[in-house]
């Protein structure tokens, strides 16, 4: 029972497992997500303190992303780091259940994005060691295919549950998610996992040859992408979550259904955006693919000023599974490629999620307080244009990140 992808021998009984942890752990990596935001606006609470709450999580997490991805290039337990940090998300999604209080309600975010930032070092470390840097890209493909599909199907599942039995059911669903991607992932075996393949040394390497933050800090091509994602993900973290209050201010249906069905329509667009982006790097490399990314924020931050009703929920929505989908694919195959033979790949991905996650912290509360202060329309407009910095990043140094991708 074996497969072979870029001439990479894997056995499918490894797989198997390996894209399911990917199917269950959907959920893990940003707890109940936009759902919080509806969760809490029945709770009485304002835009601006939910955007506060959001961003509290995001710099925990942010902090992180480096110590995990450190941690997971030194370990060999990697598989333990996904189980535990899959426990931490469940008992926090339980704390905000018993209540509400903000600071505690903030601790759980924390809780949950520390944990977010070890479980995607950790599935990437052990997909490389698995199928090496030879079969990285493409196993990274079907990985994102298989994630993105969890979130469809939780995304649907929360939706319709939280119609039927209210929003205690979708943290109830969650933590069952937690629990089905803890079953998956000891079902990896242990000694499948290449460790020298798993924080990305050639067979000839030494485990010394870099060090941590200089891998950031000497490449250019990798601060060039932080920068860009960086520049993105301040405009994208909070364009989803401000989507779904604005209609539920506005009234638009069931708050639990509509959001369900953003997240819905985005994840199916995922799935296929991801798969051609593997197929696109393949072919064209990591340039382009990153490009498209980019132009996709400003002209979803257009619409989605204009057409916040059930009709908008489509572009808008279809636009974000385009830029997340592709770039799911793109940079971890693109910081894999960078510093491959360095040994610290997972550091690498850590300090790229590190700078990306600057922009992501700060977007819920940057677009909370313009929203309460302006309105959601203008919102979406700010929040949209930040990408424009990104699209000039990758222009100006196009010839450099061509030659990278």
């Amino acid at each position: 029972m074996s497969d072979k992808q870029n001439n990479v021998t894997v056995d499918k009984r490894v797989i198997w497992p390996l894209q399911s942890v990917n199917f269950f752990m959907a959920d893990l990596q940003a707890g109940v997500g936009p759902f919080l935001g509806i969760f809490l606006l029945a709770h009485g609470w304002k835009s601006g303190m939910i955007g506060s709450v959001m961003t509290i999580g995001g710099v925990a997490g942010m902090i992180m992303t480096i110590p995990a991805g450190a941690l997971i290039d030194a370990t060999k337990r990697k598989r333990f780091y996904v189980v535990i940090s899959a426990i931490f998300t469940i008992i926090a999604s339980c704390i905000i259940l018993i209540t509400q209080d903000f600071w505690l309600v903030s601790i759980s975010q924390v809780a949950t994005a520390i944990a977010g930032s070890a479980i995607g070092p950790a599935i990437i470390g052990i997909t490389l060691g698995i199928v090496k840097q030879k079969g990285f890209n493409r196993q990274n493909g079907y990985n994102q295919a298989y994630n993105h599909a969890g979130n469809v199907v939780g995304a649907a599942l929360s939706g319709y549950l939280g119609y039927k039995f209210g929003m205690t059911a979708i943290f109830i669903l969650s933590g069952l998610f937690g629990v089905l991607a803890i079953i998956c992932t000891l079902l990896i075996p242990g000694k499948a996992i290449d460790d020298r393949a798993a924080r990305g040394m050639k067979d000839d390497g030494d485990d010394a040859k870099a060090n941590g933050l200089k891998v950031l800090l000497q490449c250019k091509p990798l601060l060039i992408l932080a920068g860009a994602l960086a520049f993105f993900h301040l405009g994208n973290g909070a364009m989803l979550p401000l989507y779904g209050i604005a209609a539920a201010a506005n009234h638009q249906g069931n708050a639990s259904v509509f959001v369900a069905m953003t997240i819905v329509i985005a994840q199916v667009v995922m799935i296929a955006t991801s798969l051609l982006a593997m197929r696109m790097a393949e072919s064209k490399g990591y340039w382009l693919v990153l490009l498209i990314s980019f132009l996709s924020l400003p002209v979803r931050g257009f619409i989605a000023a204009h057409m916040i009703s059930h009709t908008g929920l489509y572009p808008v929505q279809i636009l974000d599974g385009i830029g997340a989908g592709l770039q799911s694919v793109a940079v971890p195959g693109l910081v894999a490629h960078i510093l491959n033979g360095t040994g610290r790949v997972n550091i690498g991905q850590g300090a790229v999620m590190t700078v990306q996650g600057l922009g992501a912290a700060l977007s819920p509360a940057i677009g909370g307080w313009i929203a309460q202060s302006i309105g959601y329309s203008t919102t979406f407009m700010v929040l949209g244009a930040f990408a424009i910095g990104s699209v000039l990043l990758w222009l100006v140094f196009s010839k450099m990140l061509k030659e990278a991708c």
